[in-house]
């Protein structure tokens, strides 16, 4: 298993995942209303190439990877385990950050720019949904990290589906922030700033990572990388999209995404 040779490329994948928040920003500044239902699609998308991709894929390659060191029966059990730890780890982190400053809370542009403003609020909900994204893109910079690292095919759609996912993210961070201190410069910065921890995550997980980086670790990694993103796609975006939803438009979006993916794993197999 080859890692070194994909590793530029995995790394500006996560990055460009990461980075994305600024596109949510830029949205916020430049549009007067949200579009409910560009939302509602896209995160139902995001969700159906995770989903998708994390069963049919991510976890069965985990499986391939451990049956080359234990039997099938000690290979699934391990590859469930891993599966579950990935969701554990992701619950704990969302377990940490309060409700009202959860970045996956639907916020509208023009719900708060008609709000009386609240300066000192606006700014520290504002920080604190900076904060809470760094936190939760550590391991979703790991997952997109580790996943085109294996196969760079499954490391685009991933990125991909982060990417749209962190859009209204975006919004979120630079929205209160830029009605708190009026300055759009600083509200974009933090906005794109926050997104860092994508690739942060992505290294600090490989560093810690490469000396051990072997079938059985590649393995338990994978399985967990398809938990987080399951988890992810369940407990954030789906929600998410529900709320900008005005009728089925998020399922469409979320049955597209499988359709793209599996296209696209038709398209590359070997």
């Amino acid at each position: 298993m080859n890692f070194e040779g994909s590793i530029l490329t995995a790394f500006l994948l996560t990055t460009f995942a990461g980075l994305s928040t600024g596109i949510g920003s830029a949205l916020a500044f430049f549009t007067k209303r949200t579009n409910k239902s560009f939302l509602a699609i896209s995160l139902g998308f995001s969700a159906g190439v995770m989903i998708y991709v994390s069963f049919v894929e991510i976890f069965s390659k985990a499986k391939l990877a451990l049956n080359t060191v234990y039997s099938d029966f000690y290979a699934t059990l391990l590859t469930v385990a891993g599966f579950f730890s990935g969701i554990m780890i992701i619950l704990i982190i969302d377990k940490f950050i309060p409700s009202y400053e959860n970045p996956h809370e639907p916020r509208k542009i023009e719900d708060m720019a008609n709000k009386p403003v609240d300066e000192k609020k606006l700014l520290r909900m504002g920080l604190f949904t900076a904060l809470a994204i760094a936190i939760h893109n550590f391991p979703e910079g790991l997952a997109t990290f580790t996943a085109a690292l294996q196969d760079p095919v499954i490391g685009i759609s991933i990125a991909v589906a982060i990417a749209i996912h962190n859009i209204p993210e975006g919004i979120a961070v630079s929205v209160p922030i830029y009605f708190s201190t009026g300055s759009k410069k600083k509200a974009f910065w933090l906005s794109f700033s926050s997104g860092l921890a994508e690739p942060v995550g992505a290294i600090v997980g490989y560093l810690l990572l490469k000396p051990f980086f072997n079938e059985l670790t590649f393995g338990l990694l994978f399985s967990a990388v398809a938990g987080i993103m399951v988890f992810i796609s369940l407990d954030e975006l789906l929600p998410t999209a529900r709320e900008y939803d005005l009728g089925h438009k998020s399922i469409y979006g979320l049955v597209a995404g499988m359709a793209v993916m599996a296209g696209s794993l038709l398209l590359f197999m070997k």
